[in-house]
This record gives structure tokens, C-alpha cells and sequence, in this order.
């Protein structure tokens, strides 16, 4: 084992940079951007061996954890020339979750850790602003309440006072908010490993097929405020389009706020046109670190920032998740770019991604005499019908009963991941296209549609409607559908092209499959893949619907198949691809790479 990997917390200084397996992609990203020269506030990251160690010894800490913490956070106040939960010049920190694989919105974060009554009269007066002091005191213990004491802690009114929040907290929580910032920082990190082994973790990991003893990094960050004044923000930018691949910049800005307040859909933001329009200067700028950033990792990014009184800060960037479209002309485009090989363009999309895009979509007139209830933004895409469920626990339950359902909400949170996993589609009205929704439901193929207003979502509930997350409408009702054909698709021809170049196996369509081919339909495949490799033993060509699943492919291969007839041929050749080559490439699997993470 390297030195690294049994450390208990690394720096984040650039000036090296440790495997994802022991910091997490969250504190990677940020120690990569650190060595590029690009502005990112100090940090430390508490490794995942460390996690692993403190749930191994029934949550308990290792030896000598909190005194290491304390000090790395020396070399931060050092660094930014302030004292944690002290004034003069308070420093507050971001506790954030961040696995190896990312999980988007699956674990847990704590804001503006650190601040009390003391040290919110200290940052009113240092930066003459008593309303941002407020207001930060106020987020954090809205969040501390929430993630750190499990609490189903209310909004708190703004114009009340901190010991007013401060009640409500702990009548919700059964216990206070410290005042020490110690003993917050320690709960904070804690509770960060809990969320490791949640409920909606272990499900998002059961769904995605990720390992339950890798374990989560705890990356330990300075504040930076984008809910200072008027001269700040925050936002996300993808550097290129995630629904649709188009290689231009996309992303959202919010004026005066906090990164939470764009992920979590309870705010609408603007385009990140709007950032160019107030402060182009920094719009510049961001799009310059994108640039490096693509260029640098090869693939397209999705990137977290913070404006803070004119001063641009990057706080994370990742592969970015993206639909399935996006994946496909991303790939492809990439290649064409000189960026990456057709091989590598074969390692990032998946068999399920093309059947995403194979899968029927509306016929064209469909929507014409269809009633239009309502409308909002296009964040994942594709077409799904069902019963309108405003309860997550109730999709799931329903679903179990065959029942095909959409699920409706004001804005989701990672505690409605299980009821967007069985969704046919996905709806809310708040929110923009890289809140929670939107991102979770482009991770899973879910047809997604945000921002339609709480209005025009009432009333919806155990209605039957169709929701078309390409162009963002939601209509009463199921409507007409039809399969697309793969051969007006430029993009889908491209890769089809370089995956019979790669396979080894020959993959036809089921209509064409030679007389002697073995039948293989109503045979076992899907879970029982070693069933239908013995099937094959010694079997030259093949045919069947067990073809349409990665598990009967890869019996074929298991089995040395030469030829196969599927109903689908391309899904077919990039399984037989990603059999042959040890699965997809995470850069680019699961309807794209990353966000929100952890």
C-alpha cells in the first residue's frame, strides 16, 4: 500500500496529484485545477481509506484524525490570512462528500461551517454588510439542522434572529447547534461518513452497479461567497451543450447566492448568458479555464464556480453527466476533433446509452390535437408516459405493481432517487437544467422537464400524460410513438461504422440471421448470462431477443460466437465491444461522467 493510501488527509496544493481511489474525484478535480494555475480556494482532503477505517470501527475515528485536521486547517488559515470561527477575519469552511465514482447528489455537504453569533459580528464587520452575515448565518444552520442532525428543520424566516433559528433548529433536532466550530467541524465529518452507507446511496450504488466498500473522501475547503453582494454569484458551466453535444459553452448563473441554491432546483437561475452580460470580463475568463480544463482531461467538463465580489473561483470540475444524444455527437465530434481515437469514442458510450436513443419517441404530428397542460425547460431527453405519482415512495410502489408511472414534484432532493429511478419520466416545477432533476435524470436516462411553475402542476396527480423531455412539454394523456430510424442519424452511423471495424464478432440484424443459426429466443440471458453461455459452447451463429441485453451478448462472446442477429445491431456492438474491453469508460458512461457530486 502507497504511503497515500493509508494517509489519513492529503493537501490540495497541486503540487501532487493522488489516485481518485484514495482522495475522491471531488478532491482530484481540485488538486488538478490547483496545478494548472487556475483560481481555487486552499484545501485538504480527508482520504477514503479513512472512511473506510472509521465505518470498519463502528464510526469511530482513527487515531489522531481531528489532531491532522487541525493541522492542514493551520496551513489554510495560513494561506488566506484568517482564523476558523475566530474574528477578527473569520474563516468558514464547505465540508463535502466526494467518492471515487461520482454519485451525484447521493452524500452529503455542509456550508458556511463555522460561524456563530461572534463570527457573524465579525464578518459584518469586515465587509460592512450585515445582511450577507445574516444570511450566511442563516444557511448554515438550515443545513447543519438537516444533514449533520438529521432533522427535519423548517425554511427559517430570513427576518427573524439567529437565536429565533437557532430555537427552531433544535426543537426540530431534539438537541442545539454547537457554537464551537470544533465540535460543528468534527459532527460535519461525521455525518459525511454516515451518508456513505444512506439509504439513497446504497441504492443509487445498487442501480449503477458501483462497489460498497470504496467509501467517500471528506474534502475540508474555504469559503467563498457567492451570496455576498450584487458583484457575486454562482453557477455551473458545462463546456459543452450536455442534452444535446453541440460544442458550444452551457450553463446557468445565479446573482447573489450560494451553489446550493442552483443545484438543489429550489431557485430558477439565468443562462450563463446573463453572467456575459453583468460581468464579461469573468465570463471570459471561466470560459478560458473550461477550455484548459476539456483540453487537459480530454473530455467535457462540468464545472462548479463562485463569483465573490468580482473575483472569479473555481470549485470543482468532473466529466460531465450528459444524455445520451449528447454522449453519442460528444464522442463522435471528438474524434473528428483529433481530441481522442474512435476507439476511445467506443469506451465512453454504453449499449444502454443507443438504446435510450433507439427507443420510440412521438410521432411526428402526435402532439398536434394533444392537450398541452403545461410546459418548461428540456433537461433530459427522450419520451415517457404514465400515471402522475407526486410521492417517491408511492412511484416506487406502484412500479412494483407494473404500473407505469411519472414523477412529479416542486423540486427533487437525493431523497427521491429511488422514485426517479422507476420513473417513466421526470417533472418539477422549480429548478433549471443542472438542478438535482435535471442532473439525476440525465444520469439514469430519465426523460426529465423542469421550471414549469407550481400553478401548472396542480391538479395533476393520478392524471395520465406523456412528457416530452426534448422540447420540454407535458401533454394530457398517452400519445402516438414511433422506433427512430438509426439510419438518418449521422452520428449513430459513425459509431456503428467504427464498432464493426472493432468487434471481432460478426453482429446482424435479426432478419438476416443465416438458416443454421441457433434460436436463442425465450432462452435464458439478462441475469442468467452463464445459462446461456453453456447454450452457445460450440455454436458458430446465434439469433434472438437474448441479444437485446449486455448479459446475452456477452455470453456470445464468453462463448466465442462468430455471428449473432439481434434486434438491434448497434446496442449489440458496443456491448460486444465493452465484453471484449473490460466495460465503458467512466468518462463517459451513465448517460455521460458527473455533478453535484457526492
Amino acid at each position: 500500500m502507497t504511503r497515500e493510501a493509508e494517509a489519513l488527509l492529503l493537501p490540495l496544493d497541486g503540487g501532487s496529484l493522488p489516485d481518485r481511489s484514495v482522495i475522491g474525484g471531488k478532491a482530484w478535480s481540485i488538486a488538478r485545477m490547483r496545478a494548472l494555475g487556475l483560481p481555487v480556494p486552499p484545501a485538504f482532503v480527508i482520504t477514503t481509506a479513512c472512511c473506510r477505517a472509521y465505518l470498519a470501527a463502528g464510526q469511530a475515528f482513527p487515531d489522531g484524525l481531528m489532531d491532522a485536521v487541525r493541522g492542514a486547517l493551520a496551513e489554510i488559515e495560513a494561506a488566506t490570512g484568517r482564523r476558523f470561527g475566530q474574528g477578527p477575519q473569520a474563516l468558514l469552511l464547505s465540508v463535502r462528500s466526494g467518492a471515487a465514482i461520482s454519485m451525484p447528489g447521493m452524500m452529503d455537504t455542509v456550508l458556511n461551517l463555522g460561524i456563530s453569533d461572534a463570527t457573524e459580528a465579525a464578518l459584518a464587520a469586515e465587509t460592512g454588510d450585515a445582511r450577507f452575515a445574516r444570511d450566511t448565518h442563516r444557511r448554515f444552520l438550515e443545513m447543519y439542522g438537516r444533514i449533520v442532525l438529521k432533522a427535519a428543520v423548517p425554511d427559517l424566516d430570513p427576518a427573524a434572529a439567529p437565536a429565533d433559528w437557532r430555537a427552531a433548529v433544535a426543537k426540530a433536532a431534539g438537541r442545539e447547534v454547537p457554537d464551537d466550530p470544533w465540535v460543528q467541524l468534527e459532527a460535519a465529518i461525521r455525518a459525511v461518513f454516515d451518508s456513505w452507507d444512506g439509504r439513497r446511496a446504497r441504492r443509487y450504488r445498487a442501480h449503477h452497479g458501483i462497489p460498497d466498500d470504496l467509501g467517500t473522501a471528506v474534502t475540508i475547503q474555504a469559503m467563498v461567497f457567492g451570496n455576498a453582494d450584487q458583484e457575486s454569484g454562482t453557477g455551473v458551466l458545462f463546456s459543452r451543450n450536455p442534452l444535446t453535444g453541440a460544442a458550444e459553452p452551457y450553463g446557468e448563473f445565479l446573482a447573489c447566492a450560494q451553489g446550493e441554491d442552483v443545484v438543489s432546483g429550489a431557485h430558477t437561475p439565468e443562462p450563463l448568458s446573463a453572467m456575459a452580460d453583468h460581468h464579461p470580463a469573468l465570463h471570459e475568463e471561466l470560459l478560458q479555464a473550461a477550455a484548459v480544463l476539456e483540453r487537459e482531461n480530454g473530455d467535457v467538463q462540468d464545472i462548479e464556480f463562485t463569483v465573490e465580489r468580482g473575483r472569479l473561483f473555481l470549485l470543482q470540475s468532473r466529466s460531465a453527466k450528459r444524455a445520451a444524444r449528447a454522449a453519442v455527437n460528444i464522442a463522435v465530434d471528438m474524434v473528428h476533433e483529433g481530441r481522442i481515437t474512435a476507439a476511445q469514442a467506443l469506451d465512453r458510450i454504453s449499449a444502454e446509452q443507443v438504446r435510450q436513443l433507439l427507443r420510440p419517441r412521438l410521432k411526428p404530428g402526435a402532439d398536434g390535437q394533444a392537450e398541452l397542460l403545461c410546459s418548461g425547460e428540456a433537461a433530459s431527453p427522450g419520451v415517457g408516459a404514465g400515471l402522475v405519482v407526486t410521492d417517491s415512495d408511492r412511484a416506487e410502489e406502484l412500479s412494483e405493481q407494473d404500473q407505469e408511472v411519472v414523477l412529479v414534484r416542486p423540486s427533487t432532493s437525493p431523497d427521491d432517487v429511488h422514485g426517479m429511478i422507476v420513473a417513466k419520466a421526470v417533472v418539477t416545477a422549480q429548478g433549471g437544467s443542472t438542478s438535482h432533476a435535471a442532473v439525476v435524470s440525465r444520469a439514469l436516462g430519465v426523460p426529465c422537464v423542469v421550471g414549469c411553475g407550481a400553478d401548472a402542476l396542480a391538479g395533476l396527480e393520478d392524471r395520465e400524460i406523456t412528457v416530452d423531455g426534448d422540447k420540454g412539454r407535458i401533454y394530457a394523456g398517452r400519445l402516438a410513438i414511433e422506433a427512430p430510424d438509426i439510419r438518418a442519424d449521422t452520428h449513430l452511423r459513425q459509431l456503428q461504422d467504427w464498432a464493426v471495424e472493432a468487434v471481432g464478432m460478426q453482429v446482424i440484424p435479426l432478419d438476416a440471421a443465416p438458416a443454421d443459426a441457433l434460436d436463442l429466443d425465450g432462452q435464458p440471458g439478462g441475469e442468467d448470462a452463464e445459462t446461456a453461455t453453456l447454450l452457445l459452447r460450440g455454436v458458430r451463429a446465434a439469433k434472438g431477443g437474448v441479444f437485446g441485453t449486455d448479459a446475452g451478448v456477452q455470453a456470445a462472446v464468453d462463448a466465442g460466437v462468430e455471428l449473432i442477429a439481434v434486434p438491434q445491431v448497434l446496442p449489440a456492438l458496443l456491448a460486444a465491444h465493452a465484453a471484449r474491453h473490460g466495460g465503458v469508460d467512466s468518462a463517459g458512461a451513465g448517460a455521460g461522467g458527473d455533478q453535484t457530486d457526492e
